[in-house]
């Protein structure tokens, strides 16, 4: 596969360090990936100008937080104009249990991932938001039982 930017192997460890921990101190990740601390400051800020690292945010325990309820839902449109994915796409931005959402090729247009405090609150979305938006035709969901992998691209 192609990569749209000019990384070499330095570029490579900074961001599989930073993966395993976006807090840690530019000198720290300097001496992880074995430079000095100013030039990998330059290069940690070419890699955010460009768009590689797209930001940096803590990773919560939902469940320790009072949502254990993580399900996917895929969704069908009746119709697939572009007008009508993106409204579809705007709607979903505004669900608040909506976490991440893709547009999806396949059988269905629209993939998104949900987290609820409990079965109740999810069934409630499925069945007063999501089956009754405009233009969605079909609403499959999948409960996951438990997590079994949580990782950034590691073998990059």
């Amino acid at each position: 596969m192609a990569i749209d930017a000019e990384l070499d192997a330095i570029d490579w460890k900074i961001l599989r360090e930073l993966q395993g921990d976006g807090r840690m101190t530019n000198v720290e990740l300097s001496r992880r990936v074995g430079i000095s601390a100013p030039p990998c400051l330059r290069r940690v800020k070419r890699l955010e100008d460009s768009g590689i690292i797209k930001g940096y945010r803590a990773l919560l325990n939902t469940p320790q937080l009072g949502f254990p309820v993580v399900a996917f839902c895929l969704i069908g449109l009746q119709h697939q104009s572009d007008q009508e994915l993106k409204a579809f796409a705007e709607k979903a931005k505004t669900w608040s249990i909506v976490r991440r959402a893709w547009m999806v090729s396949g059988e269905t247009d629209f993939l998104l991932h949900c987290v609820a405090r409990d079965l109740t609150t999810f069934q409630t979305f499925v069945i007063e938001e999501l089956t009754s938006t405009s233009n969605v035709d079909t609403v499959r969901t999948a409960l996951t039982i438990r997590q079994i992998k949580d990782e950034g691209l590691a073998d990059i």
